[in-house]
């Protein structure tokens, strides 16, 4: 029996992606919590944060450095409002729970916009599809598995 940490690693490989998962004992829901175990800075964290425009799922990929600043967002990409996705909605969108969310490995493609500040760091650490995983990309790795677009998420 496959579990989503299962089916995010073998979806990972689908997509080429090179680095491994990593498994933690103790969840790591933030970026702040994330970067202290990977002994990284906050900003080489991809959060991924989940909003929704008139119904539907937009996935913002920020550094853990930054807010996301929807009005500058929404105006940026010809959006109407976005909104912060309630935890039911996330999953439903994504398949994985809120403080999980990997930028890959849902059950239908999502419009997926990358903070450009994510390029300043070698290595950035993503959600692997639970609150215990992670793995490790690169910027143009990242932008080329969600097919995302570059923004400048704050502005």
């Amino acid at each position: 029996m496959t579990n989503i940490a299962d089916e995010f690693t073998t979806h990972l490989r689908q997509l080429g992606a090179a680095g491994q998962v990593v498994e933690f004992e103790t969840e790591v829901p933030t970026a702040a919590a994330a970067a202290e175990l990977l002994g990284c800075e906050v900003g080489a964290i991809a959060n991924s944060l989940v909003f929704t425009v008139e119904d539907e799922p937009l996935l913002i990929l920020t550094s853990g450095a930054h807010r996301v600043d929807t009005k500058h967002v929404a105006r940026s990409q010809g959006l109407g409002r976005i909104r912060r996705a309630t935890p039911d909605f996330v999953l439903a969108a994504t398949g994985q729970p809120v403080g999980g969310v990997g930028p890959v490995g849902h059950p239908r493609p999502i419009r997926t916009l990358v903070d450009r500040h994510l390029n300043s760091y070698p290595v950035i650490w993503a959600g692997a599809g639970t609150k215990y995983r992670m793995f490790p990309t690169t910027y143009p790795e990242l932008i080329r598995i969600t097919g995302g677009t570059e923004i400048d998420v704050s502005g």
